[in-house]
């Protein structure tokens, strides 16, 4: 089946678009470094108040562990039967709390 619509450009059009692009991927080095700057001042950002940052997520942790505790307790003396599944839920939340200040300092260079 042969298309209704055909689409030429001229060769001058042709040396214009190839012209654009090359520009284009001459100039970006020059945006990345800007860009590369960028994420470097975050990174010093956030390296001057991860500590504080730290201890709150160690003090979340601390607050969920407790919370979770109390209710694998209060499950338990009622005598619910999937004790196991939230002592599995409950012991990897702890973890992952515990985990990733550690992953985040290594990630810094703290």
């Amino acid at each position: 089946m042969k298309s209704k619509f055909s689409f030429k450009m001229s060769k001058k059009t042709q040396s214009k678009i190839l012209t654009l692009v090359l520009m284009i991927f001459a100039i970006s080095p020059v945006w990345a470094a800007g860009g590369a700057e960028a994420i470097g001042d975050a990174v010093n950002s956030i390296k001057g108040y991860y500590d504080q940052v730290k201890n709150l997520i160690y003090a979340i942790g601390g607050v969920v562990g407790l919370v979770g505790g109390v209710r694998i307790y209060n499950k338990w003396q009622n005598g619910d039967q999937d004790i196991n599944k939230e002592i599995m839920g409950w012991g990897g939340a702890c973890i992952f709390l515990l985990l990733v200040p550690t992953f985040i300092s290594a990630f810094f260079n703290s």
